[in-house]
């Protein structure tokens, strides 16, 4: 699982580890992942680095963070497609407050911003958009 001689952080080898699992469905929607008790002692990594892999997976949408429920795999979303205008500028940022209150936005994951051509911005939740440039 974990190869110290590798030359891959360790957090990236768990991260990885977590997400091809989680890919091949070993944790359906919905379901929690083990603590980061049982990670530890399962992998033999010390809590800042099981952190910082359920960090970077949470970084990309891979799960969810409840305090006091732990960590688990989201809900399916449906994805939108946003179709831009030539000329159109794709960011991204984290959200507000407001957006994290009104799109449900996940811990972790950041808006995307189409900047029209005519300059008026548009934000969705990057967890469930695709923005396709013509």
């Amino acid at each position: 699982m974990i190869d110290p001689a590798s030359g891959v952080p360790a957090w990236r080898q768990l991260a990885d580890d977590l997400r091809r699992r989680v890919a091949a469905g070993e944790w359906s929607p919905g379901a929690r992942l083990p603590s980061e008790s049982r990670l530890m002692q399962e992998t033999g990594l010390g809590r800042t680095t099981v952190r910082r892999a359920i960090a970077a997976l949470r970084a990309q949408g891979v799960v969810e963070v409840q305090h006091g429920w732990g960590t688990r795999v989201p809900q399916a979303r449906e994805v939108e497609r946003i179709v831009a205008e030539p000329g159109s500028v794709v960011t991204t940022r984290m959200p507000t407050p407001a957006e994290r209150a009104t799109f449900d936005v996940p811990d972790g994951v950041p808006m995307l911003v189409v900047i029209g051509p005519d300059g008026i911005a548009d934000a969705y939740p990057g967890d469930r958009a695709q923005v396709d440039i013509l």
